[in-house]
């Protein structure tokens, strides 16, 4: 709504921020339609640059539907239109959100399976990952703003309820903590992070009732 309807500064920063956070799952959909990475680069930066040059996120209304679907249904348009490459915004050029230099993004794509997902399929997938990176991050942040960070980096591999095969008891010695406060602190991030997974999904559906929906939808595209 910030990128959409704010003044021209607050715009540009919220599409930034959006665009930085969620450039991922747009990459993976140009790579699975057929482009090559240099191509899949240009055509991502490209389509974040169209969305602030000709302001569609004036159109985004969030009562009708899923932000997950106004984007790509975005990109299907973006990529649908008959483009000239000379035309093209170069990387570097007038917008620049994400320098894909620094995030390695033909590696992020070869670590996924080889196998045959869809455009679709890929893109909903990253899109997942990326919610639950996103709000890992937020967690930490406010770990690290309470001071708490060593207990973040201890126990955020038990967020999956598995200890990984590591006593209560090493953790403690390393903490100095009791095992009770321990497992009150795990609790509580367990807790934490269910609430803020769910924050991060409000912000992208079109009312709260659809919270429950897309976070078993985007657990079962993850799971696959």
């Amino acid at each position: 709504m910030a990128a959409g309807k704010g003044d021209a500064g607050e715009a540009h920063t919220a599409l930034e921020t959006l665009c930085r956070a969620y450039w991922r799952p747009i990459y993976f959909y140009v790579r699975r339609k057929g482009h090559g990475p240099e191509d899949a680069k240009d055509l991502t930066q490209e389509f974040f640059g169209q969305l602030i040059r000709k302001e569609h996120f004036r159109f985004a209304d969030q009562t009708k539907g899923k932000f997950r679907t106004f984007l790509l249904a975005s990109l299907d348009h973006f990529l649908a239109r008959e483009w000239s490459r000379a035309h093209r915004q170069k990387r570097g050029g007038e917008f620049t959100f994400v320098s894909f230099d620094e995030t390695n993004a033909d590696d992020w794509y070869r670590v996924e399976p080889g196998d045959s997902r869809t455009p679709r399929e890929a893109y909903d997938r990253q899109w997942a990952l990326t919610v639950l990176k996103q709000t890992m991050d937020r967690l930490e942040k406010e770990y690290k703003a309470a001071g708490k960070d060593n207990l973040f980096r201890e126990i955020r591999h038990l967020l999956s309820g598995e200890k990984g095969g590591e006593s209560y008891g090493d953790m403690c010695g390393r903490l100095g903590m009791a095992e009770g406060a321990l497992r009150v602190a795990i609790h509580r991030l367990r807790q934490k992070y269910a609430e803020l997974v769910r924050c991060e999904i409000a912000r992208t559906v079109g009312h709260p009732d659809e919270i429950n929906e897309e976070i078993r939808f985007l657990l079962s595209v993850v799971g696959a």
